[in-house]
C-alpha cells in the first residue's frame, strides 16, 4: 500500500514522511494513472476541483482521505457522500496520520468523534421518525440478508469491529469481511459508515 498526497503546499512533505515511509506528493494526473488499488490519496481541500477528483480516486481502487486547514461538519459530510472514507486537519499529528490510516484501510471512515456522535445521533433520529410513520420499515433491509449475514451487519451496526464481529459469532475475520461485502452489495451501501446510518435504528431496537 502506497500513500500519495495532493496539495498546493510543498511545505508539508516532511510532515508527511514523518508518519509514512511509502509517501508520495504528486499532481492529480500522475496520480490517477499510477495509484493502485487500496492505495491511500490524500486531497487537500486546497486543490482546485477536489470535489470532482474524490471520485475519480475512488473509481481506481484508491482509497480517499480529504484534507482540510479549516474543518468544518458540511465539508466533511460532503468528502464523504462523493466516496472519501475519511476526513482530518491537514497539520494533524503524525500520529493522527496513522490512525486514520489504519481505520480507513480496514473499511471503516474516520471524521473525527465528535462529527461522527452528530451524524449518527441526527440520523438515528430522522430514520426513527419515519420509521415510525409506517413510510419504511427496517426489518426489509434485514430480510434481504441471510441469517449470518444479518448478524454481521447488526454487530456492525451496533459499533462492533471486525474482529469483535468475528469473535462474537465465532468465525475468522476473512469471514466477517466476505459477508460485509455481501452485505454492502445487498442493501447499496458503500461502506461501514453508511450501512449504520440505514440499520443503527432496527440494531438500538433489538437490542433493547
Amino acid at each position: 500500500m502506497k500513500h500519495w498526497f495532493i496539495t498546493t503546499d510543498g511545505s508539508l512533505k516532511g510532515r508527511w514522511k514523518n508518519a509514512f515511509e511509502n509517501v508520495a506528493p504528486s499532481d492529480p494526473e500522475t496520480i490517477l494513472q499510477s495509484a493502485q488499488p487500496n492505495d491511500l490519496v490524500w486531497l487537500s481541500t486546497t486543490v482546485e476541483h477536489w470535489p470532482q477528483l474524490v471520485p475519480l480516486i475512488v473509481a481506481e481502487g484508491a482509497v480517499a482521505v480529504v484534507l482540510s486547514y479549516a474543518p468544518d461538519d458540511r465539508e466533511a459530510l460532503r468528502a464523504l457522500d462523493l466516496g472519501a472514507r475519511g476526513y482530518v486537519h491537514t497539520l494533524a499529528a503524525p500520529e493522527v496520520f496513522k490512525q486514520v490510516a489504519l481505520v480507513v484501510s480496514n473499511q471503516g471512515v474516520w471524521v473525527g468523534q465528535e462529527l461522527l456522535a452528530k451524524v449518527l445521533g441526527g440520523s438515528f433520529k430522522a430514520l426513527q421518525q419515519r420509521n415510525q410513520g409506517g413510510s419504511f420499515q427496517h426489518s426489509e433491509y434485514l430480510d434481504l440478508l441471510t441469517e449470518r449475514e444479518r448478524g454481521v451487519a447488526l454487530a456492525v451496526a451496533r459499533g462492533a469491529t471486525n474482529k469483535e464481529v468475528a469473535r462474537q459469532l465465532d468465525i475468522t475475520e476473512r469471514t466477517v469481511k466476505a459477508h460485509l461485502s455481501a452485505i454492502f452489495k445487498k442493501l447499496a451501501v458503500r461502506d461501514r459508515l453508511q450501512l449504520i446510518l440505514k440499520l443503527a435504528p432496527i440494531a438500538e431496537q433489538l437490542s433493547s
